[in-house]
């Protein structure tokens, strides 16, 4: 009860709370952008060569404003916005009309998931294991240059980093394909072919963001390990003849991996995003590229949908990661 009244309720509220704010910003910020998608969409029939009868284009513009949730004031706008969405509305695209906004999520999260859990996954393992194995022996050879190569690697702007593996892998050794996330024509299906072709177009996108995201878990957890390392407690169990393998296992990297959890939630929260930079260069059709052609176009519905189920994402993640730490920490309680 006691857990109930003064851990959890008090979580929740700041949950709902979190999430109900951070939607309110996400409706009200595209409405400040000059770009009426009305007005744009009616340019772009006329320039289609559309000629209509002036009441004509007004009943347009009306049936318009309507379907995409422009009618009325702002306030009016933001309440039916809460009903639709209660129902589980989202309205439909503006630049992919009339493409539902659930529907075009739908189609690329599975393609930004698919390869973000992967490479999330795989950089906090590796980066975690191998920073901390490097902090703890911080004299060896081997832990000295993979701390050079991170520090070449962690403050490249990671559009650069991905244009010099696009032009080495595609232009000087046409290893891997330019762009897109399966070939041209391939239909989904669960074969061993489509998902090798899949493999294929994702392994430059992949290669990008687990290298960058190694090189910044290597160098937190090193210096998280550094840190630990100088701790008496530590050195209490070293002059009691704690053996190398059960201090770095169970002293060191067991503590130190406590603030990585909390960036790792954060990550796995981000994901519902996408990947905004990669999915770009790439070409890859995942949530950055539709949110970027969302904010091109002026898609508020599209740009509602994405950023809400990214917010849904981290303070979900956030939340998870709050209620599991008493169990990851003996430290904190549920008080």
């Amino acid at each position: 009860m006691n857990f109930i009244k003064r851990y959890l309720i008090p979580r929740l509220i700041s949950y709902f709370l979190v999430i109900w704010l951070g939607i309110t910003i996400v409706f009200f910020i595209p409405r400040l952008i000059p770009n009426d998608p009305v007005i744009k969409m009616v340019d772009q029939m006329r320039a289609r060569g559309s000629t209509l009868e002036p009441g004509t284009m007004d009943g347009i513009i009306h049936d318009l404003t309507v379907m995409y949730g422009l009618e009325g004031s702002t306030l009016e706008q933001y309440r039916d916005f809460w009903v639709r969405l209660a129902h589980g509305d989202l309205g439909v695209s503006f630049f992919q009309f009339p493409a539902p906004v659930s529907d075009l999520i739908a189609t690329a999260l599975p393609w930004t998931l698919g390869l973000l859990l992967t490479t999330t996954a795989i950089s906090w393992v590796f980066g975690n294991i191998i920073g901390g194995l490097a902090g703890y022996y911080t004299r060896r050879s081997w832990s000295r240059t993979l701390d050079a190569v991170a520090m070449v690697i962690r403050p490249m702007p990671y559009y650069i980093f991905s244009f010099v593996l696009l032009l080495l892998f595609t232009y000087v050794w046409r290893w891997f394909p330019v762009t897109g996330g399966a070939s041209l024509g391939a239909l989904p299906e669960f074969t061993w072919g489509y998902i090798k072709d899949v493999l294929w177009h994702s392994f430059l996108p992949g290669l990008s963001l687990s290298a960058l995201g190694m090189a910044v878990n290597f160098q937190v957890m090193k210096l998280l390990v550094q840190n630990i390392n100088a701790e008496d407690y530590v050195q209490y169990a070293r002059l009691g003849g704690v053996t190398n393998t059960r201090i770095v296992s169970k002293y060191i990297i067991r503590n130190a991996l406590l603030p990585q959890i909390t960036g790792l939630a954060l990550s796995f929260g981000q994901i519902f995003s996408g990947a905004l930079i990669t999915e770009i260069v790439f070409g890859y059709p995942g949530v950055g590229m539709l949110l970027y052609r969302a904010i091109i176009n002026g898609d508020y519905n599209l740009i509602m949908g994405i950023t809400m189920l990214s917010i849904v994402g981290i303070t979900t993640a956030m939340l998870i990661v709050d209620l599991a730490y008493p169990l990851l920490d003996p430290r904190v309680r549920y008080t």
